[in-house]
């Protein structure tokens, strides 16, 4: 039998950004410069845009109050406006 946490995350299965480095969804661990975050986030938010499960993806992260990297196709910071 399939539990419901593990039926709820299936939609991973299908996620585009499965098989690219996860580097350009997570900031180093070191400081990283403005422009090289906007460039990373810009490349994660590309891939999130045709991604079919977005929306799942979104809503994950909202619900685990994640507060790393791009998840959905939003930052951290657009996550957190719409959690206020």
């Amino acid at each position: 039998m399939i539990t419901s946490t593990l039926r709820e995350q299936t939609w991973q299965l299908e996620a585009a950004c499965r098989g690219h480095d996860r580097t350009a969804f997570y900031p180093p661990s070191s400081p990283e410069r403005r422009e090289d975050r906007e460039r990373r986030e810009e490349h994660a938010k590309r891939i999130c845009s045709q991604c079919r499960v977005q929306p799942e993806c979104l809503a994950y992260a909202l619900a685990q109050r994640d507060q790393h990297g791009i998840w959905g196709g939003l930052n951290e910071l657009e996550r957190r406006e719409l959690l206020v």
